[in-house]
C-alpha cells in the first residue's frame, strides 16, 4: 500500500475533521439548487437540475469504482486525496470535491446555448462545452497533483503528455459527457430515470462494499 493510500485511510469518514467552513458552502449549495428549482417551475425546463445530479451521481459512480480498484489492488486508488480536508469520504473523494461537483453540472448546463443547433469552433455547442470543461479540469488535477493534493501512482495515470490522457478520456470527458446525454433525452420522465439509474448502481455497489463485504476505502 503505497504512503499516500495509508494516509487516506487515516480519518476516513471522522466527523470530528469537519470545518465550519462546510456550512456556509452547504447553504450556497442549497441556494443554487433552490434557485434552479423555481426558474424549472416557472419555465418548464428542469434541465439544469438534471444536469446537476447527472455529473455529481456520475462522479459518485467514478468515485465508487476508483475504491474498488484501491481494495483489490491494495495499493491504490487510480487517484488519492491524502491532503487536509473538512471531510474525507473516500480515498480519492472529500467534502470540498463533492461540492464542487454538486454545481458543476448546473455551471454546465447554463453554458450552453439555447439554441441546440448552435456551434462553437464548428463543433456542437454541447459537445464543445464537454471538452472544454474535461480539459480545464484535467488542468486544474495537474496543479493539484503538483501540490501534493492529488496523488497518482500508475504510469499510465500521471503528469505527462501521454499520462493526462486517461484522465481526460476515462475520467473528465465521460463525466461531463453524462450530463449531455441525460438532458438530451426526450422527456423529463427519461431523464429522471437515468439519473436514478446511476445513483442505484452507485449506491448499490457500496451497499456492497461497506454492508455486506466489510471493505474500507
Amino acid at each position: 500500500m503505497t504512503p499516500a493510500s495509508e494516509l487516506a485511510l487515516k480519518g476516513l469518514r471522522d466527523l470530528s475533521t469537519l470545518q465550519w467552513y462546510v456550512i456556509p458552502l452547504l447553504a450556497i449549495i442549497f441556494y443554487i439548487y433552490i434557485v434552479e428549482i423555481k426558474k424549472a417551475r416557472d419555465s418548464g425546463n428542469w434541465d439544469a437540475v438534471f444536469a446537476g445530479l447527472t455529473l455529481f451521481g456520475t462522479d459518485f459512480l467514478f468515485e465508487t469504482a476508483n475504491g474498488w480498484i484501491f481494495h483489490f489492488t491494495q495499493y491504490s486508488a487510480l487517484w488519492t486525496t491524502p491532503g487536509a480536508t473538512a471531510l474525507r469520504t473516500m480515498v480519492g473523494w472529500n467534502i470540498e470535491i463533492m461540492f464542487m461537483f454538486l454545481v458543476a453540472g448546473i455551471i454546465y448546463s447554463n453554458t450552453l446555448s439555447s439554441d441546440r443547433n448552435s456551434r462553437v469552433m464548428g463543433i456542437p455547442d454541447r459537445l464543445f462545452w464537454v471538452i472544454a470543461y474535461a480539459v480545464f479540469c484535467v488542468f486544474v488535477e495537474c496543479l493539484l497533483n503538483i501540490g501534493g493534493h492529488l496523488v497518482w501512482e500508475y504510469r499510465f495515470w500521471r503528469l505527462s503528455p501521454v499520462g493526462v490522457l486517461p484522465i481526460f478520456f476515462a475520467a473528465y470527458f465521460p463525466l461531463f459527457l453524462s450530463p449531455m446525454l441525460v438532458i438530451g433525452l426526450g422527456n423529463n420522465s427519461s431523464k429522471v430515470k437515468a439519473i436514478c439509474a446511476i445513483y442505484t448502481i452507485a449506491f448499490t455497489l457500496n451497499i456492497i462494499a461497506f454492508g455486506f463485504l466489510g471493505w474500507n476505502y
